[in-house]
């Protein structure tokens, strides 16, 4: 029996913790986001310790689809985020909600 690296085991959990994301994400299911941010961040520095060297095949493929997961996340938690501003821009009868918000702030005297 070969033993797996840590790093491809950290690769493994980090894919499956994505997963996860996403369907937290599919259900607006806020506690879950934000757990899944706190084991992302940790798995995150795990990986950055156990990657040292070349990495092998199976661990570029790992690598390649957490980064790709990630991705597909990113743009889910975008478009959850689009949808929001333009449900409370609707509610409020005021386009550019949060773009009025940044620009307030900006002009604000220091």
């Amino acid at each position: 029996m070969i033993a797996q690296s840590p790093l491809r085991e950290t690769l493994r959990q980090m894919l499956a913790l994505l997963e996860g994301e996403r369907q937290a994400l599919a259900a607006l299911d806020l506690e879950r986001i934000l757990t899944c941010a706190d084991g992302k961040m940790d798995l995150c520095a795990c990986i950055e310790q156990g990657a040292t060297g070349e990495l092998d095949e199976e661990e570029r493929g790992l690598l390649d689809a957490v980064t790709r997961l990630n991705a597909i996340n990113r743009k889910m938690r975008n478009l959850i985020a689009a949808n929001v501003e333009a449900r409370l821009s609707a509610l409020t009868g005021r386009t550019g909600l949060y773009g009025q918000a940044r620009q307030a702030v900006r002009e604000m005297p220091a």
